[in-house]
């Protein structure tokens, strides 16, 4: 698991900014959005674990950023876009004071919505590097995910489903180049089954969930299961399931106050020592000093 990002909630540590809007803990999986009022700022961000979307919402100002080459200067008004790809870090300098929304896309979010797209696996996507992406249908989507955030209401999680799955296509479209997998040796699982997977472990990640589990959630024995599951993520069940954990834990650390004993029961592990254990073996650090670094 890569260590070397940051969440979108430890952001303001490198850009500090006064928060306008925050989407809520629940019904967002895979997408999030935060709204923030700048000052004129000369800033170095580490690189991020999710995909960024800049939309401009108010205020003009000139952006100067610096991803792996050099400089790149834009004037930017409210109705334009900045895109920044997963895990680059960045430099970010602009003289005036602007407020703009960020939606924050996941790897997997992204990554999903790509192999539905073309009906293949996909290694990885990385974003077109625009400070300034000529794109209308985008900014009016994360204009939409900031009023849901606001706001919310009835059927709001099928709203934002769609929303992200507009932003998704949007971008796999136009701003973005994808790397997929080779195809070789035994079929994986199918889409509908790694979708199924997924949302099986995010309702029962509290469980003690198993191979009989996961195997019998999309229809296949034991020994298919774990051939198939092999081929399409490149890694086991156990240790698949133990990362959605780790990440489940990192967002709660992040978003709540919740004790640490609590943290560990509703992500799945076996207590609080044990959730030690593997943050200590995965990242480096304790469940406690994350938080206190977030």
């Amino acid at each position: 698991m890569a260590t070397g990002w940051i969440v979108p909630d430890q952001l303001p540590t490198w850009v500090p900014g006064r928060l306008t809007v925050r989407s809520p803990e629940e019904g967002w999986d895979g997408v999030s959005v935060r709204g923030y009022r700048y000052s004129g700022s000369d800033v170095e961000v580490p690189p991020l674990r999710d995909y960024m979307i800049v939309a401009y919402r108010r205020g003009e100002t000139r952006m100067r950023r610096q991803i792996d080459h050099g400089w790149i200067d834009e004037q930017l008004a409210p109705g334009d876009v900045s895109l920044l790809t997963r895990a680059a870090g960045s430099h970010w300098v602009w003289p005036r004071d602007i407020e703009v929304v960020h939606v924050y896309l996941t790897h997997d979010e992204l990554a999903a919505t790509c192999r539905q797209m073309y009906d293949r696996d996909v290694e990885d996507v990385e974003l077109l590097d625009e400070v300034k992406a000529n794109d209308p249908a985008i900014h009016r989507t994360a204009m939409m995910l900031a009023h849901e955030a606001a706001r919310g209401g009835p059927g709001s999680r099928l709203l934002i489903d769609a929303l992200s799955c507009q932003l998704s296509v949007q971008i796999l479209r136009k701003h973005a180049h994808v790397l997929f997998r080779e195809l070789a040796g035994a079929p994986g699982l199918t889409f509908v089954q790694e979708r199924t997977l997924r949302d099986y472990l995010q309702e029962h990640l509290n469980e003690n969930v198993g191979l009989d589990d996961l195997a019998g959630a999309v229809g296949l024995s034991r020994a298919h299961f774990a051939r198939r599951f092999k081929q399409t993520t490149g890694t086991s069940p156990h240790r698949w399931v133990l990362h959605q954990r780790i990440a489940r834990a990192q967002q709660m650390l992040t978003r709540s106050g919740a004790p640490l004993a609590d943290v560990a029961c509703r992500c799945g592990f076996a207590d609080q020592s044990h959730m030690s254990r593997v943050f200590r073996a995965y990242l480096g650090t304790t469940p406690g000093r994350f938080r206190a670094a977030a």
